[in-house]
């Protein structure tokens, strides 16, 4: 006596060792009133050789039966997965419609050129090739080529008024303005020293006051000299660096120093030449 896990394995290498076929595979066409224009009855080996036309108010359907393979009683399986596959070999489009089988094995697809199913991919001059896909746990799976059906060829999608909008736009070119020239360096030189030039005025005035050597660096006079410095630091700053209300506030905190060390410095010298006389 034969194992239980045996047993289970042969009936399962049986079941998958079963195929499922078709029994009087049929496919019609009709015209807009319905009356039949062609009938071909489907042969498994091989697809009639002429494609199915089906017109813009023509109508087609199939219909079959799905049995096992050698069983001639009649009795129709229903599997779990039933597809018809339309596919275009020019193109690679393809669509798949789902089909109800009865318990009885039986099947139909009626397709209505009025309206379509949205199962039918965009169609070309190049007939569609259709195949029959079945799926059931308790037998091999099975692709059939049935036929091929030629479709009116697909009318383009309307275009949108905000398609062209979506599309790539030109380039932008932005057309840089020129290097800038720098002027010479003698040039430069020469604005350079008017820049400096009221420093030298402000050392011969103070060589007036103070004759001999300037007292540049007395503690009395030593804090104006630096914050006339810091105004000259300030608006090199602001050439480099600063905005214009920056500028504004820190001369304005400048301004305040100054004018207390230039009154200290004034009174220093003041008080130099009450002492001399």
């Amino acid at each position: 006596m034969l194992s239980r896990p045996l047993a289970l394995l042969l009936l399962v290498a049986a079941a998958q060792a079963s195929l499922l076929t078709l029994h009087a595979p049929r496919v019609t066409t009709y015209d807009s009133t319905g009356n039949g224009i062609r009938t071909e009855i489907l042969k498994l080996t091989q697809k009639p050789a002429i494609p199915m036309a089906v017109g813009p108010t023509d109508s087609l359907k199939l219909t079959f039966q799905i049995i096992e393979e050698g069983d001639d009683s009649g009795k129709g399986v229903q599997p779990l997965q039933t597809f018809l596959r339309f596919y275009d070999p020019h193109t690679g489009e393809e669509g798949i419609q789902p089909l109800r089988v009865t318990a009885a094995g039986k099947a139909k697809f009626d397709l209505n050129m009025a309206k379509p199913p949205l199962s039918i991919p965009p169609t070309s001059k190049a007939p569609l090739e259709v195949t029959l896909i079945l799926g059931s746990p308790k037998h091999s799976p099975v692709k059939l080529a049935l036929f091929d059906i030629q479709l009116p060829e697909s009318q383009p999608a309307p275009q949108h008024p905000d398609e062209p909008s979506f599309h790539l736009l030109p380039t932008i070119e932005h057309t840089f303005r020129p290097t800038q020239k720098v002027p010479a360096r003698a040039i430069s030189a020469l604005f350079t020293l008017f820049a400096l030039a009221p420093w030298g005025v402000l050392l011969v005035l103070w060589s007036q006051v103070f004759p001999g050597a300037p007292r540049l660096f007395s503690p009395s006079i030593l804090p104006f000299t630096a914050s006339l410095g810091a105004f000259e630091l300030l608006l090199f700053w602001y050439w480099v660096d600063l905005k214009l209300g920056q500028v504004l506030l820190y001369g304005g905190v400048l301004g305040v120093v100054t004018i207390f060390t230039g009154k200290t410095a004034l009174a220093s010298i003041g008080a130099r030449r009450i002492a001399r006389k």
